[in-house]
């Protein structure tokens, strides 16, 4: 009878087993891939835990395959006899850290999913991911979907004890404490958002469990006070830090021995606590050291049957209680039992306890649990996309640029953050201003923007590598995690844009997970080997840039991307060719701009590409667009006129009042026969004349003289060849055939540049009254009554010079005066 008992488990197991990899419900398929993890080391503790698990999975009829992450080391896996319980991946053991020596298990969850990440070609082929704990039975499919889990919005079970979501703790140890979640057990979430989060739940978990200080009970809530949850706290602050948002369910899962809630059907026992049922009990840390997987005929102590726990209690939900309490050993048990006639044990004696397990009681307790509308309630809305609804409140905008401090950028920023203000763009505007340290001591451009101070990656601080560029994705990021940010959208430009009207995501249409952005086709390697080599999905890389509109949420989990990706491609020097990249001068220079679109490719982002926004001036307009933004990132020409920023990366027309650019000509010399290229002409005139506009209002702002009154020895300076009236820079042609105007033009407006020349001739001054004095008095000695008169006149003649000196800098025009005055 027991050897058909034991049959009849085996046989229901195998075909529960070949069922699990493909139906949700009987019939039903599921219609995403979903793969369940969970976490062990190679111990006797994790195998009979292993086997419960399994034996739970395979009844729960949960969809798609599991995967056991084993973390060994090589001496443990010698004596190891478990390999054959569960699908396994192995995994590197970090119990003992390899760089700081600290024991740790737990560090081993977070650093097996990155190693499954890395090394499983199943991580290739999933869509969502189940992360449980060994230490749980599964009474029902965990649907990811199901449950509301959506990109970005993982879902999880509530852990309410981690108090260091709400102290010190979070403050320390994340940029984002407000979005720290007390959660943790079960976890379901996208795989995307699982790829952004690995490598920062280990390292979170390494960063807390080295800060001993704060492992005190009332900061962290672990009544051992010795840091052991530091792994879910590393989760927590992890998730934080790429902006991840949790629907949290505290209906999903149940510790055995606790009540559950009127109406709610838990999926999924954690028996992490003691737990029991009239006088019997159990708690797992008392068998951490069984071999009770490997001991025939052995299995956890009996739990009281049905009967007996219905004269226990008479409250309904409290026995409800107990029923879920006694389910949870004997699938345990049951997964035992199965486990040793697998292994090929002899057959077990029959007891009351066996015909029980076989019974239709324990069949009716064991039955999958389907999730009930109860179950599914979460503490997270579903995130709404952003539609143009009469009524509906528009989002909060903020637009940002990155810049760095140099002349350069400067006079870019003046013009653009004069055009966002013409323009009507919605929210505010922030500059990123890149900067060493250095450049700050010397910087005096802070008032023309508002500003986020960004630490300057032009040098890379690990491989010496100078890549200004890469400023852009650094700053973003460092933004997001220093800044408060309570815009919804985030629209990001260059410096070297003009607005000419709002960019908004309701008029473009963009949404959470859905970004707008400008087609860049030269991004050639989108299409070819680069994108197979730099992304996982080179079948989601777009070819956009320029202006982008993102979700907020969307841009805390991608600006890390950005910048990995930007320092991957940078990197990558042997695919630098244009052929590969479309870079005209083959030097990775738009690694960044590849760093973007991959970026957003591992995440899958695919953009709304709008032609509508964006113009290079010097292109034909499409007829009726009304374009967004000038992009004057290339050389444009009107007729004899031309401007090109390159020109001017140098020239300092911030600081010199009334520098601007060459005037460009007037509209009404335009050819008007070609309306195509009278259009082309206008717009790239309204970009220049913009430009010149925003420089005009900044020296007005800085308080500059009114040129009509400037001193007859400015205008003396300005009459040079090719220089304008007032200390006007002249046209880029006469800077480009004589390099010393431009110099001539700096120094002449410079008071910092005057003071040396000044205090050399106050010098000379000085000596040249001593020799004077000295002379003077040896005449009063020999001719005191005859020589009055000329000590006089030398007095005058000193002071002459001196009032000479103060208005002009020429040496050759000073000799020239010292001379007529001696004649």
């Amino acid at each position: 009878m027991a050897t058909i008992f034991v049959l009849a488990l085996l046989v229901v197991s195998l075909v529960f087993g070949f069922a699990v990899g493909s139906d949700v419900h009987p019939g039903q398929k599921a219609p995403y891939r979903i793969h369940t993890l969970f976490s062990v080391e190679c111990q006797n503790y994790f195998d009979w835990q292993t086997v419960g698990l399994m034996n739970s999975f395979k009844k729960a009829r949960q969809p798609g395959p599991i995967t056991r992450l084993l973390s060994c080391t090589d001496d443990e896996k010698k004596n190891y006899k478990g390999m054959h319980l569960a699908p396994t991946l192995e995994v590197p053991s970090m119990s003992r850290h390899p760089k700081t020596g600290d024991w740790y298990p737990a560090i081993n969850k977070p650093a097996g999913i990155v190693h499954w990440l890395k090394h499983s070609k199943d991580a290739e082929n999933v869509d969502w991911v189940v992360i449980l704990d060994a230490d749980m039975i599964i009474r029902g499919p965990i649907i990811p979907w199901e449950l509301g889990a959506e990109k970005g919005q993982p879902v999880a079970a509530y852990y309410g004890y981690l108090v260091g979501c709400d102290n010190i703790l979070a403050e320390l140890h994340t940029k984002h404490p407000e979005l720290c979640d007390k959660v943790g057990g079960l976890l379901a979430m996208h795989i995307d958002d699982l790829r952004a989060l690995a490598p920062m739940w280990l390292s979170k978990t390494e960063e807390v469990r080295e800060d001993k200080a704060h492992w005190t009970t009332n900061i962290t809530g672990d009544i051992y006070g010795q840091g052991w949850i530091s792994e879910m706290y590393g989760y927590s602050f992890g998730a934080a830090e790429v902006g991840l948002r949790h629907k949290i369910n505290d209906n999903l899962m149940i510790y055995p021995g606790y009540i559950p809630r009127e109406g709610v059907e838990p999926i999924l026992f954690h028996y992490g606590l003691p737990f029991r049922v009239g006088n019997w009990s159990f708690s797992k840390l008392e068998h951490h050291e069984d071999n009770i997987v490997y001991d025939c005929d052995r299995l956890f102590p009996e739990p009281p049957y049905p009967r007996e726990v219905k004269l226990m209690e008479s409250d309904p939900n409290k026995r409800r209680a107990l029923f879920l309490s006694v389910e949870c050993i004997n699938t345990l048990n049951e997964g035992l039992l199965l486990q040793h006639a697998a292994d090929g044990c002899p057959k077990p004696k029959w007891s009351k306890y066996m015909s029980f397990l076989k019974s239709r009681t324990f069949e009716e307790l064991t039955r999958p649990k389907l999730l009930t509308p109860d179950i599914k309630k979460t503490e997270v809305a579903q995130q709404r996309q952003v539609m143009d609804e009469p009524g509906k409140p528009h989002p909060k905008i903020h637009t940002i640029f990155s810049t760095e401090c140099t002349r350069y950028f400067d006079w870019q920023t003046v013009g653009l953050v004069h055009s966002f203000h013409k323009s009507g763009q919605p929210g505010n505007i922030t500059r990123l201003l890149s900067c060493t340290d250095e450049d700050l001591e010397h910087y005096n451009g802070h008032d023309l923007a508002p500003t986020h101070y960004v630490p300057s990656m032009s040098r890379h601080p690990l491989t010496g590598d100078w890549y200004p560029a890469i400023n852009k994705p650094a700053a973003v990021l460092h933004w997001l995690n220093h800044a408060n940010v309570d815009a919804e959208f985030i629209v990001i430009l260059d410096a070297d844009m003009i607005m000419r009207g709002p960019i908004t995501p309701w008029e473009f249409k963009a949404a959470h997970g859905r970004p707008v952005s400008t087609p860049y086709d030269y991004l050639i390697g989108c299409d070819n080997e680069l994108a197979k080599l730099h992304t996982r999905h080179p079948e989601a890389c777009d070819k956009v840039g320029g202006v982008i509109i993102m979700h907020i949420d969307d841009l805390r989990k991608f600006a890390m991307l950005w910048l990995h990706k930007t320092e991957e491609v940078r990197a990558d020097k042997a695919h630098y060719a244009t052929n590969i990249t479309g870079d005209i001068y083959s030097s990775g220079w738009i690694s960044e701009m590849y760093g973007y679109s991959f970026g957003a490719a591992e995440l899958n982002l695919r953009h709304r590409i709008s032609k509508e926004i964006l113009i290079y001036p010097g292109y034909v307009p499409e007829p009726g667009v009304k374009y967004r933004v000038f992009h004057y990132g290339l050389e444009y020409v009107v007729g004899n006129w031309s401007f090109d920023k390159a020109n001017w990366r140098d020239v300092d027309i911030i600081n010199k009042c009334w520098a601007k650019f060459p005037d460009p000509p007037d509209t009404s010399t335009l050819d008007r026969s070609d309306e195509n290229i009278l259009q082309r002409d206008l717009l790239s005139l309204e970009c220049a004349k913009t430009l010149d506009e925003a420089l005009r209002l900044h020296h007005i702002r800085r308080n500059c003289h009114d040129p009509t009154l400037v001193s007859k020895s400015d205008s003396g300076i300005t009459k040079e060849p090719g220089l304008r009236k007032f200390g006007r820079l002249g046209k880029i042609d006469s800077v480009r055939s004589n390099p010393m105007l431009l110099n001539h033009s700096q120094e002449s407006s410079l008071p910092a540049e005057k003071d040396g020349l000044f205090s050399s001739l106050r010098l000379w001054i000085v000596a040249l009254w001593a020799f004077s004095g000295l002379g003077f008095l040896v005449v009063m000695v020999v001719v005191f009554s005859g020589r009055k008169g000329k000590g006089t006149r030398g007095k005058n003649y000193r002071n002459k010079k001196r009032s000479s000196y103060s208005g002009f800098l020429d040496v050759s025009g000073r000799d020239k005066l010292i001379r007529s005055d001696d004649d």
